[in-house]
């Protein structure tokens, strides 16, 4: 299975793009799709989801997991990434891919085990556990990794959960089904 993760904003988008072989991911794809900000409002997000849908029709994944909107103080910056996120949804809509939204404690959850692990702790287990070198850069492209991640893991625990093979409540994260798998 195919999931491309996405962290959206105007200015920049993250994403990564992960392949679930068995109990292992592999990294196929990440990066930042930029926007320059002398361009208009309505040019960026074209640029945004003609890339988005490029890299849809390239990958051909089955499922987009994006990170849920956190509404902080910048209302102006909540606005804009709020913006980039439907870009994301539309580009995953025209081509028929369904969407999965993760909360910030569910990612890093998922990924590090603890929701409140901190963003370098996330980068380093997503390099973990993709087999990379060294993690993800720029942040971006690594949260966008993360999130695919939480998705791909949590994807396998519901098909092993419909075949039969329930996950008891406590079972390992998928960072320690990881480590475990080797």
């Amino acid at each position: 299975m195919i999931v491309i993760g996405i962290d959206p904003g105007i200015a920049n988008t993250g994403f990564g793009v992960v392949r679930m072989v068995g109990e292992r991911m592999v990294a196929l794809d990440g990066g930042v799709i930029e926007t320059a900000g002398d361009e208009r409002i309505e040019q960026r997000l074209g640029r945004l989801h003609e890339s988005l849908a490029e890299l849809i029709r390239w990958h051909e994944p089955k499922a987009m997991a994006l990170e849920d909107l956190f509404f902080g103080k910048n209302v102006s910056s909540a606005l804009c990434v709020g913006e980039a996120r439907g870009v994301a949804l539309l580009a995953a809509a025209g081509n028929a891919v369904p969407c999965f939204d993760y909360t910030p404690q569910e990612v890093k959850k998922s990924v590090c085990g603890s929701g409140s692990a901190d963003k370098a702790q996330v980068q380093r287990m997503v390099a973990n556990l993709l087999g990379l070198p060294e993690p993800p850069a720029p942040d971006h492209a690594a949260d966008a990794f993360a999130v695919a991640i939480c998705h791909a893991g949590t994807a396998a625990a519901r098909h092993a959960e419909h075949f039969g093979r329930r996950r008891a409540a406590g079972a390992p994260s998928v960072a320690a089904r990881q480590q475990l798998a080797g």
